[in-house]
């Protein structure tokens, strides 16, 4: 189906560039020649041989894609032997794992775009974007079938995270929950698990000490965490030609993000002009869902983005980043755990 779209095409390059001043060329040659081995994995992996379902499967590979998992499987895999057909092939696992849920997302959202391509079941159909993140499931369970039970083992209760993580985010907190600590816990086992377990297997099949599983895994989920919550204030970013979506594409889904939880807290507590803006925007989402036009939104999408609610939200983000890298104090000093740090860094400024 179709091809990567240039600006697919300039993000495919980017877990390179996160490590700009910290590799030197020839290390990020055979990061990149690395990363090419898996990107021919992955093409050969998820081949199949009924055209119905080769098409979709392929599909959001083809569009492109970050690659940050593969990348972080590849480094943590420098702090021993380093690349490996075992490292590569659990970074394909991994990253199949990756764009297998982003299909089921997708369907559960309603979302139109998906790396500036149609949705894939705008393409086709609910039914059969399902379907088609379960082929990609299925492979990636066959890949790690052969690699050893720990392994296997933990490629299951990854998965089993990232289904819990979005049965909590659909269903929501319950009696008794915190919304915010219910939030970020659904960001640790929907996006933090994946990148923590990318993060593992470098050091599982690089042959690293094993000391160094547990640090690099907790950095892996903290650095999730951030990224989702970075992803928080880039959705209400005006930057179009950056993000690919409309500013506040969540908010007007009625998706509750870290600023929205905030400014309920703050509304809760008394602030009047909190409550206020509160108001507008329930009642804003509440007549998108009726029908109305979605700009019926954008003044309280501005007045979001510049609320100190926002700027707390990209305070957590880079806290927990900081975490992340203090994680890694264990590791001894070395061109990976610059990289890593780097990496975290990276994913706390950007932009989109």
């Amino acid at each position: 189906m179709s091809r990567p779209l240039a600006e697919d095409t300039a993000t495919q390059a980017l877990p390179l560039n996160l490590f700009r001043g910290v590799q030197d060329r020839r290390h990020a040659k055979l990061l990149q020649e690395q990363l090419e081995l898996i990107e021919a994995g992955l093409v050969e992996h998820l081949g199949f041989a009924s055209p119905v379902a080769d098409a979709p499967a392929r599909y959001l590979m083809e569009a492109g894609g970050k690659r940050i998992r593969p990348m972080l499987t590849l480094l943590t895999s420098e702090l021993g032997t380093g690349p490996n057909e075992l490292v590569r092939r659990a970074a394909q696992a991994v990253e199949m794992t990756h764009l297998a849920s982003l299909y089921h997302d997708d369907v559960m959202d309603d979302a139109r775009l998906r790396r500036g391509v149609p949705a894939a079941q705008t393409v086709w159909s609910n039914s059969v974007a399902i379907l088609a993140g379960d082929l990609l499931f299925a492979r990636a369970s066959s890949l790690v079938s052969g690699m050893g039970e720990e392994a296997i083992l933990l490629q299951a209760r990854t998965f089993e995270r990232l289904c819990l993580g979005q049965l909590h985010e659909t269903v929501g907190p319950q009696e008794g929950d915190e919304p915010i600590a219910h939030y970020i816990q659904v960001l640790a086992d929907k996006t933090g698990a994946l990148i923590a377990t990318a993060a593992r297997m470098g050091v599982m099949f690089g042959e690293a000490p094993a000391e160094y599983a547990d640090p690099v895994t907790e950095y892996g989920e903290r650095i999730g965490v951030a990224f989702q919550l970075v992803d928080d204030v880039i959705d209400l970013s005006p930057k179009k030609e950056q993000t690919g979506k409309r500013a506040g594409t969540d908010l007007r889904a009625g998706v509750a993000t870290l600023p929205l939880l905030l400014l309920r807290d703050r509304a809760a507590a008394g602030d009047t002009a909190d409550a206020e803006l509160l108001a507008r925007i329930d009642a804003g989402v509440a007549a998108i869902g009726e029908g109305a036009d979605p700009g019926v939104l954008d003044p309280e999408v501005d007045a979001l983005r510049a609320h100190a609610v926002t700027r707390e939200t990209e305070t957590t983000a880079r806290r927990w980043a900081e975490d992340a890298k203090a994680a890694l104090d264990v590791l001894p000093k070395s061109a990976v755990k610059r990289g890593l740090e780097r990496m975290a860094d990276s994913i706390v400024n950007r932009e989109g």
